[in-house]
C-alpha cells in the first residue's frame, strides 16, 4: 500500500485524470475500486474522511443473508446475500467466520396473518409477535438458498426444556429456540482496507486511493477535488464518475451541482458491554430476536465484549449520528427481555456508536420495511457534455462483492471495456493462504513466526491474516519495538508499521479503524498517549501536533458518551 496519504494525494494532483473516479471510500466504493483495478482500469478513489469511517464502520459486524428480509418479499436479495456469505467464508476467512445464531421464541402461531400482510403492504401493521411456525417456514426457505453451498449447517429447532439446558439464563417463558448459522465479521474496517490494498497492489500507478480528499465541485466538466487536510483544491478529469458516498450520496451529488433526492437512510446504533456474565450467558452465539415493539435486535459476543443493537430511526443527514440515552435505555431493556436475571447497567458500557444506513427514500413506509436492495441511478456531470455520473442507492455489507461487480460492469460499459477477471472466489488480502483450522494456524505460526512465540504470533495472524508476515518483518527491523505498558497485547513497532503502510492521517484512524482498541473500550488516556508517542516521529508530529492528535482521538472515541472527555 502507499506509504502515506499525502503522497497519494500528490499523485492525484500530478496526474489529474483517470478512466473512473470513485467518490466514497465505504465498503462498496473500495470493493469497486479493487474490482476495476483487477480489470486493468485506470481508477482513482477519494474519501472525504478515513476509509471505512462512515456507514461501513457502524455495522453489526455480521455477514448475513438477511433472513428478516424474507418478510419484505426480497427473495432475490436474500438469495444473493446467502451466496455471498458462503463465498466470504472462504475468500475472507481471516475476518469472516461461521456464527451460530439462536432465536428465542415465545409463541407458536402468532404472526401467521400479519407477516404476509406486511410483505404485501410494505408497511408496519399492528405489532404481532412472530411465532414458531412462521419462523420455521422462514428458516426452511433460508436454508434452501444455501443448498449446494455447503458452508454452514442447516437450522435446528428445540423446545423449552432443551433450549434452557443449552442457555440456562434464557427467559424461562421461552417456548422454543431456533438455531441457524450466518457469519461474523470481526474487523470490518480491516477487511475494507484489504480491498484497497489489493487494488493498489494489482493496479500500481493506475489504481490510486486517497482518504481525506473530497469532491467539492465541478469546473469545466471536471470534478474539483479538495484536500481536507490542507484545503487545496484542484480539478480532476474522469471518463465516468461513480458516486458511492452511501447515505451522503445526495450531498455529494449536490456538491457536483445535481440536487438529487435518492436517499432516505435510517440511523442504527449499538452499545458494547464489558460484561463477563452476559458473555457467558450467550453461550458463544448470537441471540437474534424480536423485541416487544416488533423490532429485530441482537445480542452478540464479539472481540471479548458483548455487542447489543440495533435501532432503526429516521435521521437528518445534516446532523451527526450519535447513540442517544433513549437508545441505550432501549438496549438495556431488550437484554432484560431475553436474560431477565442478569443485571446490566450503563457502567458496563465501554463503547457506543451509531451510523446511517444507505437506504433509498421511502416516504411513509416504516423504516424496518425499507428495501435493503440496491439500484444504480445515472445522470450527466453538470458542465460536461458526456461524463456519466452513476449513483449507487442502497447496498449492504454482505453483498459488497456482487454490488461491486455490477457497478464495475456498468462503469466499463461507459468506457468501452470488458471484464477480464471475475472476483467471485478470489481471496481478499490476508485471506490468501490463510490456515483454516486451529491446528493449521498453530503450524503456520510455528513455521513463520516462531521467534514471536505462539501467543503473540497467533495474535498477529488473527489481526492481519497472512499479511502478518509483513507486519512481523517490520517489527523485527524495529530496534525500539516494545509492548505498550498500558496495553501489552500491542507493541510500539506494530503501530509504527501501521502508520507507515496503512494511509494513517490521524491518531483516531488507528484507534477506531486499524485496530479494535476503541471498540473494546481500551482507548484510555494512557493508551492514546502511548500510541501517539509510538508513531509521532513516523507521522512527523511535533509536540503541538501530538497534543492536538491526542485530543482529537479522545473526542472521536468518546463522541457518543453522555459526559464529554
Amino acid at each position: 500500500m502507499d506509504t502515506g496519504i499525502r503522497s497519494t494525494t500528490a499523485g492525484l494532483r500530478e496526474r489529474p485524470h483517470a478512466d473512473v473516479l470513485i467518490i466514497g471510500g465505504g465498503i462498496n466504493g473500495v470493493a469497486t475500486f479493487r474490482d476495476l483495478a483487477l480489470q486493468g482500469i485506470d481508477v482513482a478513489l477519494v474519501e472525504k474522511s478515513d476509509f471505512l469511517s462512515g456507514a461501513s464502520a457502524a455495522s453489526s459486524h455480521m455477514i448475513h443473508g438477511g433472513i428478516r428480509y424474507l418478510e419484505n418479499g426480497e427473495l432475490r436479495l436474500v438469495h444473493e446475500a446467502v451466496t455471498e456469505r458462503n463465498d466470504l467464508l472462504t475468500t475472507a476467512a481471516h475476518y469472516v467466520r461461521p456464527l451460530r445464531t439462536t432465536v428465542p421464541i415465545f409463541s407458536t402461531f402468532s404472526g401467521l396473518l400479519s407477516a404476509p400482510l406486511r410483505m404485501v403492504l410494505h408497511r408496519k401493521t399492528a405489532s404481532t409477535e412472530r411465532g414458531a411456525l412462521l419462523i420455521k417456514v422462514g428458516l426452511i426457505i433460508y436454508d434452501s438458498f444455501s443448498r449446494g453451498g455447503g458452508k454452514v449447517p442447516r437450522h435446528t429447532f428445540h423446545g423449552r426444556r432443551r433450549s434452557l439446558r443449552a442457555l440456562p439464563d434464557l427467559n424461562p417463558d421461552v417456548k422454543y429456540t431456533a438455531t441457524y448459522w450466518d457469519a461474523s465479521l470481526r474487523d470490518p474496517e480491516r477487511l475494507g482496507l484489504d480491498l484497497v490494498r489489493d487494488g493498489i497492489a494489482v493496479g500500481g500507478s493506475r489504481a490510486r486511493a486517497a482518504n481525506y480528499v473530497s469532491a467539492a465541485g465541478v469546473q469545466d466538466g471536471k470534478v474539483v477535488l479538495r484536500d481536507e487536510e490542507t484545503g487545496e483544491e484542484f480539478p480532476f478529469a474522469a471518463s465516468v464518475v461513480l458516486n458511492a458516498a452511501g447515505p451522503w450520496t445526495d450531498l455529494a451529488n449536490r456538491a457536483l451541482g445535481d440536487a438529487t433526492h435518492y436517499m432516505g437512510g435510517t440511523k442504527g446504533s449499538h452499545i458494547v458491554l464489558d460484561h463477563p456474565e452476559l458473555m457467558q450467558a450467550t453461550g458463544g452465539r448470537e441471540l437474534f430476536f424480536e423485541h416487544s415493539d416488533g423490532r429485530i435486535v441482537l445480542i452478540y459476543p464479539l472481540n471479548g465484549r458483548v455487542l447489543v443493537g440495533t435501532s432503526d430511526l429516521e435521521h437528518d443527514m445534516s446532523k451527526p449520528a450519535v447513540c442517544t440515552e433513549e437508545e441505550v435505555d432501549y438496549f438495556l431493556d431488550l437484554i432484560g427481555h431475553v436474560f431477565p436475571t442478569i443485571p446490566v447497567d450503563r457502567s458496563q458500557i465501554v463503547h457506543r456508536y451509531s451510523g446511517v444506513r444507505p437506504l433509498p427514500g421511502h416516504g411513509d413506509m416504516a423504516a424496518g420495511f425499507v428495501s435493503r436492495d440496491y439500484r444504480i441511478e445515472e445522470a450527466i456531470l453538470p458542465g460536461s457534455d458526456r461524463v456519466p455520473v452513476l449513483s449507487l442507492v442502497g447496498g449492504k455489507w454482505t453483498t459488497f462483492r456482487a454490488v461491486a461487480a455490477r457497478l464495475s460492469d456498468e462503469l466499463m460499459t461507459r468506457i468501452g471495456r470488458e471484464r477480464v477477471r471475475s472476483t467471485k472466489g478470489l481471496p481478499i488480502g490476508g485471506a490468501v493462504g490463510f490456515p483454516r483450522t486451529d491446528a493449521d494456524r498453530d503450524e503456520w505460526v510455528h513455521q513463520h513466526l516462531a521467534d514471536f512465540g505462539l501467543e503473540r504470533g497467533t495474535r498477529l495472524l488473527h489481526r492481519y491474516g497472512t499479511h502478518a508476515l509483513a507486519v512481523a518483518t517490520s517489527i523485527r527491523q524495529d530496534d525500539e519495538d516494545a509492548p505498550l505498558a498500558s496495553l501489552p497485547r500491542f507493541s510500539s513497532g506494530e503501530f509504527r508499521h501501521i502508520a507507515r503502510t496503512e494511509s494513517i492521517v490521524h491518531l483516531d484512524d488507528i484507534l477506531l479503524r486499524r485496530t479494535n482498541i476503541g471498540f473494546r473500550g481500551e482507548a484510555t488516556h494512557e493508551v492514546v498517549e502511548e500510541v501517539a508517542d509510538a508513531i509521532a516521529d513516523v507521522m512527523g508530529w511535533d509536540a503541538a501536533a501530538r497534543r492536538s492528535e491526542i485530543d482529537r482521538a479522545l473526542a472521536a472515541v468518546h463522541a457518543a458518551d453522555p459526559v464529554a472527555v
